[in-house]
């Protein structure tokens, strides 16, 4: 059974119960943790759901924020629905193929 999930990234959330209201504000703390970024990576990271991230810049966030990872990421896991898609044409969508098979044809010669 295949599963899609989904996951929410609570930066803003966080930064905001801080006292942050831009993504500028994280430059400092994340470069005391040894963490160089331009603040335009540091806008996507907060702006933006990422599909990857650092484990370093990830632990220095929960660092900033006094958090846990599980706490900076919530996500939901289901079941997806599995759906049949019906191809065009499909053999099995024409009625009778096997009685239309077309003969070899043989050719007489008039002799």
């Amino acid at each position: 059974m295949r599963r899609e999930i989904e996951y929410h990234w609570r930066v803003r959330e966080f930064m905001a119960r801080a006292g942050m209201k831009n993504s500028r504000d994280l430059v400092a703390p994340l470069r005391e943790r040894g963490i160089m970024l331009s603040e335009s990576q540091i806008y996507r990271i907060v702006g933006q759901e990422p599909d990857r991230i650092s484990f370093k810049v990830l632990v220095a966030l929960c660092d900033i924020f006094g958090i846990e990872a599980g706490d900076l990421i919530t996500y939901t896991a289901a079941d997806a629905r599995h759906t049949r898609t019906k191809a065009v044409n499909a053999p099995s969508d024409v009625p009778l193929l096997n009685a239309y098979r077309p003969v070899k044809a043989r050719i007489v010669s008039d002799d």
